[in-house]
């Protein structure tokens, strides 16, 4: 039997179509269990979603059967849904925007599972307000990414620069620094790159620039091609396609000293336990620095 679920929230009433769909088959969760995770976390994630552009990744058929990557709003979402109008190569696109919880809500119910958004917001798009590190392990041990992690954070402190932790709910973790917004992408995806050069020139056995995988040599890439015009990162909170529905979960850097931590540590049968504390990053994300002022301190290292 095909059900509906009502949820009254923001003022308006969001539908949950085929609600008993099971997006992952493996652990029997439905569209309705997803719908009720975001509604719970709307706190914590819609700031992080507000006022920037996303690619939406849906699985309509659950996450065994394909997914698309959506970037274009469809004509039928509600009106309601913001959207930003951006340029690209040959045209523009526009883009669906999630600014409060009855859109995450509605995104949940189109089996959008991860919502993939820009370090940028509508307002001034090739201007970051974040700038982000992404550490993948180069075979299947944890522990480099764990010790790169800590590395990156040295040298981030030595340039005076806040840094969240995240796992992705992947493969890695990601390293986030809040930005002012001043620097276009070209100047900040230029000192990712020299801060990358950096550490990978003091620990040149462990670690690597090199963008194509048969020259690193089983070292750990420093990947900092996210930070571009058009390029997205996973969102904080988001629940990712993967079986047992892991969740990219902010993290406190003395948690980087935990043996067990994984990409994949909490999923959305143990995240609640996360949600009943504060929020980790509140302190780290609360004011954006300037990429100019860091690349002065880079210099004289």
């Amino acid at each position: 039997m095909t059900t509906t679920s009502d949820i009254h929230v923001s003022g308006r009433t969001v539908e949950i179509k085929r609600a008993e769909k099971e997006l992952f088959p493996d652990d029997g969760i439905t569209k309705a269990d997803l719908a009720d995770y975001y509604h719970r976390v709307g706190t914590r994630i819609l700031p992080h979603l507000r006022g920037r552009p996303l690619m939406l990744e849906r699985h309509p058929d659950g996450i065994d059967d394909g997914r698309f990557m959506q970037k274009d709003t469809p004509a039928y979402f509600p009106d309601w849904i913001h959207r930003s109008e951006l340029p690209k190569e040959d045209g523009t696109v526009t883009y669906p925007v999630c600014d409060d919880l009855a859109t995450l809500l509605y995104l949940a119910g189109q089996a959008c599972i991860t919502p993939h958004r820009w370090l940028s917001k509508t307002d001034r798009p090739d201007h970051p307000d974040r700038l982000v590190f992404d550490l993948d392990p180069p075979g299947e041990d944890f522990e480099p990414v764990r010790h790169t992690a800590t590395l990156l954070h040295e040298v981030l402190d030595e340039l005076e620069l806040p840094a969240a932790l995240m796992t992705t709910g992947s493969r890695g973790l990601h390293i986030l620094v809040p930005l002012d917004r001043r620097a276009p992408f070209d100047t900040v995806r230029a000192f990712a790159r020299d801060v990358a050069e950096l550490l990978a020139d003091r620990h040149p056995e462990q670690l690597t620039t090199a963008a194509r995988k048969q020259t690193r040599r089983g070292r750990l890439y420093l990947d900092i091609q996210r930070n571009a015009y058009g390029q997205t990162a996973v969102t904080p909170y988001a629940v990712r396609a993967l079986p047992g529905a892991p969740v990219a979960a902010p993290l406190s850097w003395s948690e980087l000293d935990d043996s067990d931590l994984t990409p994949q540590r909490w999923t959305l049968a143990t995240i609640d336990e996360r949600l009943e504390n504060d929020d980790p990053w509140e302190p780290e994300t609360r004011r954006g620095r300037s990429v100019e002022a860091a690349q002065r301190r880079l210099e004289k290292l």
